[in-house]
């Protein structure tokens, strides 16, 4: 066999190949079309299939679509309790925070971790006791156990669920609870 008709042969094989791939192309092309573009009732197409079938429900997104909640109090005006809390040099901040936050409809829990010194604990529980508001509608608590707190551990856990303890044991009613440190302000009033 000379190098001519072996070149000849590997480009009959070529053009066989490559005819037989752009014929199975066109042919699935046509029948996807036809499937698609079918109206007719014998033949299911895809979009029939598609249309024809019964949507299936949204899923929740959240779990509190499930949930089930009756209602707290018959009034519509939330009853909130507040922890505010501290460390050290953090005793005006959080008297300034709490004053702003102020409603005698909310519980406050107020604290200063063991970072803050004991006289800047008892200056504060001082104030909060003496407070005439604070006084007169008595929903404002000094947590007198400090507790050590650390922002990259359990122990702001720990420390919120004594404060919501607190708040249950003495506050009784109320329907959220929010936490805040002393660096935090409120812009807007609840009311």
């Amino acid at each position: 066999m000379d190098s001519t008709s072996a070149t000849k042969l590997q480009l009959h094989k070529k053009k066989t190949w490559f005819l037989l791939l752009t014929f199975s192309l066109l042919l699935s092309t046509l029948l996807i079309t036809i499937s698609i573009t079918s109206t007719s009732s014998t033949t299911p197409s895809l979009l029939n299939y598609a249309h024809n079938r019964k949507p299936k429900p949204p899923l929740p997104q959240f779990v509190e679509s499930k949930l089930h909640v009756a209602s707290i109090s018959p009034n519509p005006i939330p009853k909130l309790a507040y922890l505010i809390s501290g460390s050290a040099g953090d005793g005006v901040s959080l008297l300034r925070t709490l004053k702003a936050l102020y409603h005698p409809r909310n519980q406050y829990a107020v604290h200063l971790d063991l970072e803050a010194s004991a006289e800047e604990r008892l200056e504060v529980a001082e104030l909060v006791e003496n407070e005439p508001v604070f006084k007169r509608v008595g929903n404002v608590r000094m947590v007198t156990r400090a507790n050590l707190v650390t922002y990259r551990g359990p122990t702001m856990v720990t420390n919120t669920l004594h404060a919501a303890a607190i708040l249950f044991k003495e506050g009784g009613d109320w329907d959220w609870f929010i936490n805040l440190s002393a660096s935090d302000y409120p812009l807007v009033t609840q009311d």
